[in-house]
This record gives C-alpha cells, sequence and structure tokens, in this order.
C-alpha cells in the first residue's frame, strides 16, 4: 500500500508520510524516566494522539503502559462503580492480567498500589478535558494526586508517570473539597510539572517528511525551499503543515507527479484557506462564542493596536491555549500563523456591508489583457466607493472599519486566481502591509492612518524598503486621512528606484 499524507486521525509511519518526531519523543521520555506527572496540553489537530501513540510504543519495550481515551468513556463518568469498572477493564487488557472488581476509587486506589507494588507502570490518557467538567473526574484526578504524594513519601506505590493529553489545561481545574469547618478549592493537579516539549514542526522537521516522500517517489525536490515556503504560511502547525502536503500531492498533481513547486504550495494554500474542516470550524465557533476574543484578535490584526502578551489575561490565555495567539519578540501578542490570520480575517470581512460595494468591484474591470490586476485602478475605484458611500460616516466607524473594508472591497477581485496576505506592523501609524500574488505577480499595498507630513514621508520610505525584500520596483500607498477638509487625491511618488503609487480616502 503507498504512503500518503494524513490529516484525519493517528498518523502510522508505515502509512503515511510523517515528521520524524523522534527527538520531541526523546524529550517526553526523560520526563517518564524521572517519575514526572504532565499534562500534554496543545491545540487541536497539533499531533497529540500521534505523539502519544509513538511515545506508547517507546515506553512499552521498558515499562507496563496502560492507554485509555477518555472520549471513549463519557456515559462511564455517570457513576463511580461504572467509571472504577471500566478502569479496570483497561488496566486488564493492557497488562493482560485478571484484576478483582473495584467499585469505589478508594478501592481502585489500592488495586493501583497492588499494581505497582513490583512493577513500573505509566499511565496514558488521550482527550482527557472530555469530562474535566465532572466531579467525578476532578475526584479520579485528586485520587492519583493522593498516590503521588504518599509515593513521594515512601507510604504506598504508584504509577512511574502519568501524561495527560488534551486541550484545557488540567492543572487549573478546582476540585471542591468540604470538611467541618469550610469549604475550600484545591488543584487536584498541581503535581504536573511543566510540559515545555516544542511540538510544532521546524523547517528542519517538514524537511524530513518531504525527504521521506521525495525518496518513495524517485522525485528530486528542492527541500530547502519547500520547507522555507511552507513554514511561512503555517509557523509549523502540525494540521496545517500536513494538509497543505497533501493538497499539492492529492490534488494539484494527483495526475503528474512531478517536482513541487514554491507556486505548488502558494496553490495549496489558496486552497486550503476555501477549504471546510474542523480546525477552521472550531476557529469560527470560538469567535462567535467570545466577543472578547473577537475583539482582541480585532485590535491586533484591524487595528494594528499593541497588546502585551500576559498568560494571566483570560483572553489571552485562551487564545494562546486554542492557538491562535502567540508571544512575538517584544513581547506583544500576534496570531500564531499566516493561515490562522487570513481564516479570522475572512471571517471578519464576512461581517461587513458587501452588497453596496458590488456596484464597484466587479471584477472585469480590473482584469488587463495580460490577466494581471490593474491595480491603480482597484485603489481608484475604492476611492470612489469610499467617497461616495462613507464620507459622511463618523470618524470613529471609519478609524475601525477602513481598513476591513478595502480587504471586503478586493477580495472577490482577486477570488479564484489569485490570493493575499497581511503583515500588521505594530506602530504609531498602524500600519498594514498587503501582498497579493495574481497569476505569478506580486502586488504591495501598504494602508496606513493619516497622521502629518513626517509620517507620510517614513511611510513611503518603509514601503520602499518593503519593495526591496519582496524585489518589486512598483508598490502602491492607501492612506486613510480622517480629517474634515481632506481631499480624495492620488498621487505618484518616486523613491530612489521604486515607483509609488498613492490613494487618499
Amino acid at each position: 500500500m503507498a504512503k500518503r499524507f494524513n490529516t484525519t486521525g493517528v498518523c502510522i509511519p508505515k502509512k503515511h508520510y510523517m515528521v520524524d518526531i523522534s527527538r520531541k519523543i526523546d524529550e517526553i521520555e526523560k520526563l517518564v524516566d524521572e517519575e514526572f506527572y504532565f499534562v500534554i496540553n496543545r491545540p487541536r489537530q497539533f499531533g497529540k494522539t500521534t505523539t502519544l501513540n509513538e511515545l506508547y510504543k517507546r515506553l512499552n519495550s521498558k515499562y507496563s503502559v496502560i492507554r485509555m481515551d477518555f472520549e471513549l468513556m463519557g456515559e462511564d463518568f455517570s457513576s463511580e462503580e461504572r467509571f472504577c469498572r471500566t478502569f479496570i477493564n483497561s488496566i486488564s487488557r493492557f497488562i493482560n492480567k485478571d484484576i478483582k472488581k473495584a467499585d469505589t476509587l478508594t478501592e481502585l486506589s489500592y488495586i493501583i498500589m497492588n499494581l505497582t507494588k513490583d512493577n513500573e507502570v505509566v499511565l496514558l490518557i488521550d482527550e482527557v478535558d472530555r469530562n474535566s467538567n465532572n466531579r467525578l473526574f476532578l475526584s479520579f484526578l485528586g485520587m492519583l494526586r493522593s498516590l503521588y504524594l504518599s509515593r513521594e513519601q515512601e507510604l504506598a506505590t504508584t504509577f512511574k508517570s502519568v501524561i495527560l493529553a488534551g486541550v484545557y489545561d488540567i492543572k487549573n481545574l478546582k476540585l471542591k473539597v468540604r470538611d467541618d469547618s469550610d469549604t475550600r478549592y484545591n488543584s487536584p493537579w498541581n503535581i504536573a510539572v511543566n510540559f515545555n516539549v516544542d511540538m510544532s514542526f521546524s523547517k528542519v522537521d517538514i524537511s524530513t517528511m518531504l525527504n521521506q516522500y521525495a525518496n518513495e517517489n524517485n522525485l528530486s525536490l528542492d527541500i530547502d525551499v519547500l520547507s522555507k515556503e511552507i513554514y511561512k504560511f503555517t509557523s509549523g502547525y502540525p494540521f496545517l503543515v500536513s494538509r497543505i502536503c497533501q493538497i499539492v500531492d492529492e490534488d494539484l498533481l494527483s495526475e503528474d507527479k512531478r517536482e513541487w513547486t514554491v507556486l505548488d504550495i502558494q496553490k495549496a494554500v489558496k486552497l486550503l484557506l476555501d477549504d471546510k474542516n474542523t480546525l477552521f470550524d472550531d476557529l469560527i465557533k470560538n469567535l462567535e462564542n467570545s466577543s472578547e476574543l473577537y475583539e482582541c484578535l480585532y485590535n491586533i490584526l484591524v487595528n494594528g493596536l499593541p497588546i502585551t502578551y500576559n498568560i494571566n489575561n483570560p483572553i489571552v490565555d485562551l487564545g494562546h491555549m486554542f492557538g491562535y495567539l502567540v508571544k512575538n519578540k517584544n513581547n506583544n501578542i500576534v496570531v500564531s500563523n499566516q493561515i490562522l490570520k487570513e481564516v479570522i480575517y475572512s471571517y471578519m470581512i464576512s461581517k461587513t456591508d458587501t452588497m453596496t460595494m458590488a456596484k464597484y468591484n466587479f471584477k472585469d474591470n480590473f482584469i488587463k489583457e495580460d490577466n494581471t490586476l490593474n491595480m491603480k485602478k482597484v485603489l481608484l475605484r475604492f476611492q470612489q466607493f469610499m467617497k461616495e458611500n462613507y464620507s459622511s460616516k463618523d470618524i470613529e466607524f471609519l478609524e475601525r472599519q477602513g481598513v476591513l473594508l478595502f480587504l471586503s472591497f478586493i477580495k472577490p477581485i482577486i477570488n479564484g486566481v489569485g490570493f493575499d496576505y497581511k503583515e500588521v506592523q505594530i506602530s504609531e501609524e498602524r500600519r498594514m502591509d498587503i501582498v497579493i500574488q495574481y497569476n505569478k505577480c506580486k502586488y504591495v499595498i501598504e494602508t496606513k492612518i493619516w497622521h502629518g507630513e513626517k509620517a507620510h514621508r517614513n511611510g513611503l520610505n518603509q514601503l520602499k524598503s518593503y519593495l526591496d525584500i519582496e524585489g518589486l520596483d512598483k508598490g502602491y500607498l492607501l492612506i486613510f486621512n480622517f480629517n474634515e477638509n481632506k481631499q480624495y487625491v492620488y498621487n505618484e511618488y518616486c523613491v530612489v528606484d521604486k515607483n509609488i503609487f498613492e490613494v487618499v480616502v
């Protein structure tokens, strides 16, 4: 059976092209060897189950390993007796030994002590947060915690290591404990050490999977260039890395197994952004359910506001836990990768009024005979749209919605052929660089708010520098001027060797 790229469920080395995660498994194995309890809490589709599967195979050669999936045990949390019996059945299956029944967590704890008296046993539990709001689950964690503390005091034996995997950080759960004098809250899992293994894929990691693919298909790929391009869009998010490769192999090149190009990766990214998958569905659902998270992302992506990374901020913590937010070198929060950023932009654009725009942004009006974009015409048409429809809007609305209106305006023009990606520059001028790829041509548009002539000159020089990076000799500047006496004008500048066309709205 030929291997393929996998984006659903666990990855199996003999069936799927896989990143070499052996070094990550080495790091986790050290934590187990040192008898630590820990939680692998990472976002959805971040390779947790695949990592647990490879870890299980590694540990099983030297320890007795019990592996469970709490997603399969939803009904078993309905009663303590049922949970304990199911847990005992799982133990029996993995150690191939009959064990007497337990009806309570206390009885279960005695069985665990007997089981681990002369054996080193490791417990792995996947999807552990599926029942995290269940009191029985919290009591179960409390039982494991008590056994761990007794072991450290040499009063009992218990599992050598316990590894819990899920999206949420189980360490933050609280267990309500009553006694005769008061009611207090204790964390049932404060015994866990921090899990700092980087489970994202580096450019080198990605290259190991591409090497596998190239060798098995007798292809000569420019592994380094392709790995960098995939990483540029994904920042190593495991699902996104595999999905891009899967689209190239199974959709773009299914009939012609030739060498991959950077353009193939870019086409795959465009198809991925139109994909219907659980990662994007969860992202939209979470934005719908949390207005505070939406507002946080809006301020970062549209308003260009700097927000300090503080994990004690519940919204920052939530965005980080879901895999949407990370810390940059300036200690500000940013969206974790370019693809999620584009999905969020598309969702925000969908909330703007596109009906009025339809009279202004008909695609055929902006395509030249050589199938390239007439970007000057696009910007001038947007200027007309803003003048005729938004000149009377209040400044606060325009400051908030202006850039999003332009992104919404340009989307149907490039749809089907091109794609764009954005880079927000956190600064006083609140700049955004928009790079549009259309039929092998690249266009760079910088949007910014008017802050006077000095800032304007700086903006021209900044755009010139960005054009140098992109290897282009022509760029575009879209300025939002909120002064009452502004003029809807356009200008052309020559900055050293760069031509810049500017539109003011």
